[in-house]
């Protein structure tokens, strides 16, 4: 870093003179001269650590502060070796090297480093390189050596026969180059066995430092719809501590779903198109004050069920709630709508065919709790059977806390997306024989 740099961090107050006396050079620099724009909580902390991890809300800006670290690396060492590990090679590419706060981004025009796709690497001018890493396959980590790493949204690293942990692991052996290795890890938090793992160890002081921090921090630079959206879709859940707080959301013990599990539910490739769809329905027991729970789930020919929609409504008159279900079966070409039929079957009946006549009902009574109907459809999520097709802030809280032994210790009065949800995914996936509490009208 130059001196008047050096000279304008130590007198901020000092701005204009400063800029003022640079050289068209410096100018140039200046707005690329990370150390003065970003915020405390977004630079590398004090001391001897060997892994930091930001942890934090979407759009604090953990994208920037994480391919700042590594130039300030790149550019102090010209013998680095430096990992950019992502969930995929895209996903490395897409944002880690060429996104808007990239390694490409941050650099003047004129010193940017040399990207070279097809070998997956970016060569900066002073000799230090980087190579990019899939999560997806752990043993590309296996061979290569490292002087240092990026690890960008581990939370979202696949889980599937533990390739999260495996590729960590793999990536811990090799970093053995140079004479202080460190790892830079850049996450929302996710209940995943990876980012856990490393909470531990950093609560049990084993060099591991961790920056916590809130969507809000960085409010200053995000566009107001993008605020907006954000609170739109997670309001008040506790998802939205996690997602907007960047709170590792803890599990209740007794849980019939944990957010690991759901987590590992996530769904995100591309996936068939379901064999069939059905429109599941929990009425509510008032006619104006309970929350009406509305979900959309599929079948596919590989034998998946996957959560497509959550429609549900608060507060609807009949009229209402009996409308979105409607809504929901022609915009997802349902073949059958779902619905409970305790709270009076005739009346949900008739309410359902006044919004549609051509809606093909089926009326289910329940003769268990809905924690009790809620257990076999719990084990299709635990063998892996279940998928959810983007993120269900409220539908995920309720199932997180629906308890063994019959205690709901959720949000509101009663889950009712999730008995939405359970009795959607009993009609496509668990058969008459399976559960014989249920009978049609």
């Amino acid at each position: 870093m130059t001196e008047p740099f050096e000279w304008l961090l130590r007198h901020p107050w000092a701005h204009g003179e400063a800029v003022s006396s640079m050289s068209q050079d410096e100018r140039d620099s200046f707005e690329y001269l990370w150390e003065y724009t970003a915020r405390a909580n977004q630079l590398p902390p004090p001391g001897d650590w060997r892994i930091w991890m930001m942890l934090a809300g979407r759009g604090f800006g953990k994208t920037r502060s994480g391919a700042e670290w590594v130039r300030m690396i790149a550019d102090s060492q010209p013998v680095a070796r430096i990992a950019l590990v992502s969930s995929s090679l895209a996903e490395a590419r897409a944002v880690m090297v060429e996104g808007e706060s990239g390694l490409l981004a941050i650099y003047r025009p004129d010193h940017r480093p040399h990207f070279e796709p097809s070998l997956n690497r970016l060569r900066f001018q002073n000799g230090a390189q980087a190579q990019l890493f899939s999560a997806a396959e752990p043993e590309g980590l296996r061979g290569p050596q490292h002087s240092h790493a990026w690890c960008d949204e581990i939370g979202k690293w696949p889980l599937a026969h533990e390739r999260a942990t495996r590729c960590w692991d793999n990536l811990l052996l090799g970093l053995r180059l140079g004479d202080d290795p460190r790892i830079a890890v850049t996450t929302t938090p996710r209940a995943v066995p990876l980012v856990r793992r490393l909470v531990a160890q950093s609560e049990a002081g084993e060099e591991v430092m961790i920056t916590r921090g809130s969507t809000h921090d960085n409010a200053g630079r995000l566009p107001e719809r993008f605020l907006q959206a954000i609170a739109s879709e997670f309001g008040e859940t506790q998802l939205a501590r996690q997602e907007i707080d960047g709170e590792l959301l803890e599990d209740i013990e007794g849980a019939l779903w944990t957010r690991t599990l759901l987590e590992q539910a996530r769904e995100r490739a591309a996936y068939p198109i379901a064999a069939r769809i059905v429109v599941a329905v929990d009425p509510p027991a008032s006619a104006g004050g309970d929350e009406c729970g509305i979900i959309v789930a599929g079948l596919g020919p590989d034998g998946i069920g996957r959560v497509l929609a959550d429609c549900s409504v608060s507060g609807a008159a009949p009229g209402e709630w009996a409308r979105k279900v409607a809504e929901a079966a022609r915009e997802w070409e349902a073949d059958r709508v779902v619905a409970e039929a305790n709270q009076g079957g005739a009346m949900v009946d008739s309410v359902l065919r006044a919004a549609d006549q051509a809606l093909p009902v089926k009326l289910v009574h329940a003769s268990r709790g809905k924690i009790a109907r809620a257990e076999p459809v719990a084990a299709l999520y635990e063998a892996g059977r279940v998928r959810h097709v983007g993120m269900f802030p409220r539908l995920e809280d309720q199932l997180c806390g629906m308890l063994v032994g019959g205690t709901y210790a959720g949000p509101g009065r009663s889950p009712d997306r999730a008995d939405a949800l359970v009795w959607a995914l009993t009609e496509l996936m668990l058969g008459k024989a399976a559960r014989p509490s249920v009978t049609a009208l």
